[in-house]
Order: C-alpha cells, then structure tokens, then sequence
C-alpha cells in the first residue's frame, strides 16, 4: 500500500483498502489525498483527464473524514462502525454533474464560465458518502462522442498509450482512474459512454438499469438513455460507489422506486460461492460483425470459457434486432438532445456573441460559436428528425426498432441471467484516426447501444489484453432489469479468475 519512502501508491489502493486503512488508523484522509493531488501533478499534464480540480473542496472534506476519526476514539468508538462507506475515497466527477462550488461545463466552450448553482443528486450521494472529490473530468462536448476529442478543452489521452484515445464520451472519468489519479469516477452512458471508454483504459465500469440512479443535476443529452454509473479498478469499487448513489429520487421523476439491494454483499457471494449454476447467454450473432477485432473476439470466447470452468450453465443466444441498434440510437439520441440543448441560447447563462445585431444574431451566433462540429451535427440530425414530414418516418421507425430490441432482451432473458458480448469492437485507436470518420466513431459504440435503447443494465470488466495490441479488452456483462446484483456477482468471478493487473504504464 506505501511505496519505499512510505508515501502512500494509490495504484494499489482499492476504496475498501483506503476507508479500513483510515478507519485503522494506517493512514489519514488527508494522507490518501496528498497521494492522489501528487500523482495528478504527476500525470494529468500528458492525460488531462481533468478540466477542473477542487483543492479546497477535496481538503474540507478529507479534513471531515478525520475529524470524524478522531471524534470516534474520543467517543470509545471504532471508526469502522461510523465513518461513511466511502470515507476518504478520492473521487472524480464527469464535468457534466453540477455540484456547487465547481464550474460545469460539459465540455463546451457555450459553457466555459457556467458556475454551479446545484447538486447532482448522484453526485452528492457520493460525497456524503465521505468522498472526496479532486476534480472533474474532461468529456466529449455535451457527451458527443466515443473518444474525449470532441471537448473544447482539448483530449483527453488513453494512459495504456499516449498516442490513443481512452474512448468517451467519459474518457476523462475512465483515465482518471485508470491512471491512477482517483480510485472511483462518475460517468454518464448514453449509448456506451460509461462502458466503452472503461473496456479501452482496463477500468471496470458500470451503467446501471435505465432510473436505478437519479438523472437530476446532471446535463441532459439523451433523456430516455441518459444513465449515471461508476467506473473503478475493481467490481467492488463500482459496487461500493453504486451502493452510495442508487435509489429513488423526488426531484426525479425516472428514478425508480425500487429498493436497493446490497451490491457489496453481492460481490462477496461471488468470492464465497462463484456463479456455479449461473445461466450465462453467450450474444453469437454479435461474434460474426464486420469490423470485430480477432482480439477481441478470442477474449470474449475465452471468457465464456473461464464462465464454464467455473461452473456458470452457458449457451448460445441470438439479438436479432440489436443489428438496427446504431441505425435507432442517431435518431432517437440526437432527437432528444436538440430538444434538450434549446435552452443553451446565450442569454440566461454561459457563452454569450459579443455585439450582436439583434436577438435573432445573439442567438444565431451564440450557438454557433459555443457549440462544436459533433454537438452541430448532433442538433441538426435530431431537428430534422423531427421535422414535420419526416417525424414518422425516422424518429417513428427508429422508436419501433427500440421495442424490437427489448423484446429481443426479454426473450433472452427468460432462458439466461446474463449475457456476453464484447464491450467494444476493437482496442483503443489512435488520436485523430477516426476524427474525420463521424460513421466509424459511431460503430465504436456497437455493442453498448442496444443496452441504452432497452434500458437494461451492465458492466464492461477487463477480459485481458489484445495480442495483436496489448491493449485492454473489454468484457460486456448484460443484465435483466435492475439485475445489478447479479452482473456485479458474474463480474467478480469472472475478476478473480482473470486477475487483471489494470495498472497502466503510462508510456508515448
């Protein structure tokens, strides 16, 4: 847990291992803090998975968390039984989640200078939780993306490889972590944004049932696919921080009811008693996609094995419809994103035209100056979706696909508990190589659509690294509605038997 002159390698740390060492009095808060700012000065020039660090936000509250220690042996108490699940985990935030006291920007120039005025009910779930927050992370513009390019800001760099990108749209939260700069990060997924870029950085990531999380506070993009998740170095991570942020919320009307099962307790089954009798589904026709990595492939099929070996009952399973996936999702997607960017006008918050004719020119060239090529293009797609004469027939069909491919999951799931695909179809790619290629950015996000579109859940866990690359291979978990204790239990045994080292060295 410390290296040699007794600073404390936050590589090794997982968010159990930091709140027992602090409970324990192993270290301090402010201790594990130190360890990640100094790691940040380290790294984060070359990856910039930060846009925005929080020193005095991040230092109140490690300085609370050890109040709280000290507080508890003055009582004749053990800390174990007070502090907060997450106390003194160092945390990062997708820079689309509001929390006061932070700017957010999501990424877009319309929004540089936009201050916070509200939490994100996630978000704030997790620091009450005893988090600390050190900053947050770089996005594709408004979540636009599937490599972390398309940010006003600048890329955001994969820490496997310098030269790649660590995916997107939440590519600075799945660096961040992968790097070794925070041991858990929120992300948004829309169409794969939590997942992909997690199977790209070797990080564990998880996007949880359509409404298990709040959506409130957060910058809206695609208001039916629109999810908040984890990423972490360990399924226990992503489990610990799913425990703190899930459950129903008032000042959302999508949040479900449903109770909360403990997602901890589920990854503890997994060591105690594995997936023996697990049906596991492996998606076939999704192994036969032009464009599939041999890598990748092998390590999926490799994976189903490792199920076998362990125990798990698999089989064979067709998502016939998952095909029109990608077809529905830059419908429905861009759709509900020009509806939702309307608001971003210039006039009550964020990038304002300077001296402009009239209020049609202030709107005209408020929108575009601050808003990028992809989030352009994005609006244009979705108004003309929309558009009288064309409703019916784009935005209409693309709706019917999306039943299809629930009903393709349902069918799924009265045979299996979980099924597998790949996360993505190949490894990361390098910076700039499909910049100029927006259908080929778009198929990067392949496997992880359908998931969106039918609001399942699931979890993108390393499957090892590529032969041809060595780069990080991503195993998608599939899950029935609100089936995160299950994903999250076949997702541990898979973890322990593949024993993934997800420490990168950070080379290019």
């Amino acid at each position: 847990m410390s290296g040699a002159s007794g600073a404390i390698d936050l590589s090794t740390l997982t968010a159990a291992h930091i709140r027992e060492g602090i409970a324990s009095g192993q270290f301090s808060a402010r201790e594990v803090l130190d360890a990640a700012q100094t790691r940040i000065v380290e790294v984060d020039e070359r990856v910039h998975a930060f846009l925005q660090l929080t020193p005095e936000l991040a230092e109140e509250a490690a300085g609370a968390v050890d109040a709280a220690v000290a507080s508890a042996h003055q009582a004749g108490l053990d800390p174990r039984d007070t502090l907060g699940p997450l106390a003194g985990v160092p945390v990062g935030l997708k820079d689309n989640m509001n929390i006061v006291g932070t700017n957010t920007t999501a990424g877009a120039k319309i929004l540089e200078n936009h201050v916070s005025v509200y939490d994100c009910t996630a978000a704030r779930r997790l620091l009450d939780a005893g988090a600390v927050l050190v900053g947050k992370c770089n996005l594709d513009e408004f979540a636009f993306g599937s490599s972390t390019e398309n940010s006003a800001f600048g890329p955001t760099r994969n820490p496997w490889d310098l030269e790649r990108v660590p995916g997107g749209s939440s590519g600075g939260s799945a660096a961040s972590v992968s790097a070794g700069e925070v041991v858990i990060s929120l992300g948004s997924d829309t169409g794969g944004s939590i997942r992909q870029p997690g199977a790209l950085t070797g990080t564990v990531a998880l996007k949880p049932t359509y409404g298990r999380v709040s959506r409130y506070g957060i910058v809206a993009f695609g208001s039916s696919l629109d999810q908040i998740g984890p990423f972490g170095k360990t399924v226990e991570d992503c489990a610990m921080a799913l425990q703190a942020i899930a459950g129903p919320d008032p000042m959302d009307a999508t949040s479900a009811v449903e109770p909360v099962p403990d997602y901890v307790a589920a990854v503890g089954q997994a060591a105690a008693g594995g997936v023996k009798g697990l049906r596991v589904g492996v998606v076939t026709d999704l192994l036969e996609v032009e464009g599939l990595a041999g890598e990748v492939r092998s390590l999926v099929e490799r994976a189903a094995s490792v199920f076998g070996e362990l125990g798990a009952q698999v089989g064979e399973v067709e998502l016939p419809s998952a095909e029109h996936g990608l077809s529905a999702y830059y419908i429905i997607g861009p759709a509900e994103a020009s509806s939702n960017l309307a608001r971003f006008d210039g006039i009550r918050y964020g990038y304002r035209a300077h001296n402009p004719a009239d209020v049609l020119d202030l709107y005209m060239r408020s929108r575009a100056e601050g808003f990028g090529p992809e989030t352009i293009r994005r609006v244009m797609l979705g108004t003309y979706a929309l558009s009288a004469g064309y409703y019916d027939a784009y935005y209409g069909q693309a709706q019917k696909a999306r039943t299809l491919i629930k009903r393709d999951f349902s069918a799924a799931f009265e045979r299996f508990d979980v099924l597998l695909t790949p996360t993505t179809p190949t490894t990361a790619f390098k910076i700039g190589e499909k910049s100029d290629d927006p259908l080929g950015m778009y198929l990067s996000d392949y496997y992880t659509i359908p998931v969106n579109l039918a609001g399942n859940c699931a979890i993108s866990v390393p499957a090892g690294l590529g032969s041809d690359t060595g780069l990080p291979v991503g195993l998608q978990i599939i899950g029935d509605y609100f089936a995160e204790e299950t994903v999250l239990r076949a997702a541990a045994a898979f973890e322990a038997a593949v024993e993934f080292d997800s420490r990168p060295r950070i080379r290019g």
